[in-house]
């Protein structure tokens, strides 16, 4: 046996996911946290967490579950599946069924399971949430990313889907279309939801439907695109944006009747892997999704609160000269920095990653470089995630201000402070 000379390994590793790393969104946030440790005030614009609480009403529904202990099915708790199918129904009008529906432990896990089960070609926007390309990565999927514009306000159109299909048009594909999407909070009407879907349905696309912040389009107005492609249509959802509850890792999945037999191949895959999720949240989730006054008056102020706070951000960052869309929907900013280019690159400043890196360096806002979401490196864009505020504490006041008031700029200052306050810090920063 020969020995180690200190510098060469002591087993040989072959891994398949070199040249990844971890998840851009996990790993600002590990740094804002040890940056804090070390005594730095640090404004945490970079995870995409909801600030506000569960409801207490599904906090209760957990509490009183807590002695449930047995695993459940692979596809979830059968009362779950059926008031998810009813919450569709009440939302969307799509008229899916319970024997359809998947519960898996976030939606992150499923979107994994279903490419690791599904043979095709993955059609991916750019911008886009940070895990679908790395995930396909890890899997081997061929990707092939479609590009949106800030000119179309992100949005993908028909005819960029057409141009990739039209090559090979028997291909079997996969489509992730996120809305309000993540990274920028846009979304689509229902004119532009059509045209997309007669695109899918003419080359058979499977669309994986990333619905997760549907109820936090700041309107309430949310359509799901499986309206108008049912047959062909996955719908995303889970409980961690509109319900609070990332760390509760809930997620699901509900196909069409056409799209059974991938449904029963991820059934598979997760038989064998996580086996079933957590059952005392599977049992306060029914409570979730059979909705009421109490979840209905609990969105209707998270919605206006994030829409007051993102609409004002937008203006300031457009003041100080960056360009974004307002967002119609989350509580992301995507702002593009390439009209300061020239004095950005005076001062070393090249790309969005050195953008962040010495953002967070000088200015303690911690926020995502354009570069995580499948933006060119060059791009000066970066993510921004309004999220940095006690949500407890500005719902109970936004609670005190009748509906059909808009929040002003001093319920901002005083309930939202340290977003505005990051606002205010990355307006001087690039000003300089």
């Amino acid at each position: 046996m020969g020995a180690s000379n200190g510098t060469e390994p002591l087993i040989n590793l072959n891994l398949n996911v070199r040249g990844l790393s971890q998840s851009a969104t996990l790993r600002i946030n590990e740094l804002s946290r040890q940056l804090m440790r070390d005594g730095h005030r640090v404004y945490r614009l970079g995870l995409g967490q909801s600030p506000f609480p569960v409801p207490q009403v599904v906090q209760d529904e957990l509490k009183n579950n807590t002695h449930q202990k047995d695993y459940l099915p692979v596809l979830g708790l059968p009362e779950l599946r059926e008031s998810i199918i009813e919450h569709i129904r009440r939302h969307q009008g799509t008229t899916y069924t319970a024997d359809n529906v998947m519960i898996g432990p976030g939606s992150k896990e499923l979107m994994f399971i279903l490419q690791l089960v599904y043979y095709g070609e993955l059609l991916i926007l750019t911008p886009s949430w940070v895990s679908y390309g790395p995930q396909a990565t890890i899997i081997g999927h061929h990707i092939q990313w479609i590009p949106t514009y800030a000119s179309d306000d992100w949005r993908v159109t028909p005819e960029a889907i057409e141009r990739i299909c039209r090559t090979d048009p028997s291909r079997p594909r996969l489509m992730i279309l996120n809305y309000p999407a993540n990274p920028h909070g846009g979304t689509y009407s229902e004119t532009e939801l059509q045209a997309i879907a007669e695109v899918a349905a003419r080359y058979r696309i499977v669309l994986l439907a990333d619905e997760i912040y549907g109820h936090l389009h700041h309107e309430g107005k949310h359509v799901s695109i499986s309206r108008f492609y049912p047959e062909g249509t996955i719908i995303s959802g889970g409980l961690s944006k509109w319900c609070g509850a990332g760390g509760w890792r809930l997620g699901l999945f509900a196909f069409p009747p056409s799209l059974a037999a991938l449904k029963d191949a991820m059934a598979v895959v997760a038989s064998e892997t996580y086996t079933s999720t957590s059952a005392p949240i599977q049992y306060a989730a029914v409570r979730a999704f059979r909705g009421g006054i109490a979840l209905e008056q609990y969105l209707q102020h998270c919605r206006r609160i994030l829409r007051a706070l993102g609409r004002t951000m937008t203006e300031r960052l457009r003041q100080a000269g960056a360009e974004l869309v307002t967002p119609a929907g989350a509580f992301y900013l995507f702002p593009d920095f390439g009209p300061l280019a020239g004095a950005l690159q005076a001062r070393g400043i090249t790309t969005s990653e050195e953008l962040c890196s010495r953002l967070i360096a000088e200015t303690g806002v911690a926020v995502l470089p354009g570069s995580a979401f499948g933006r060119p490196p060059e791009e000066l864009t970066a993510r921004l995630s309004y999220v940095d505020f006690d949500g407890a504490r500005a719902l109970c006041a936004s609670q005190e201000i009748p509906v059909s008031e808009p929040l002003d700029g001093r319920f901002l200052t005083t309930y939202c402070q340290s977003c505005m306050d990051a606002t205010d810090l990355i307006c001087r920063w690039v000003r300089q």
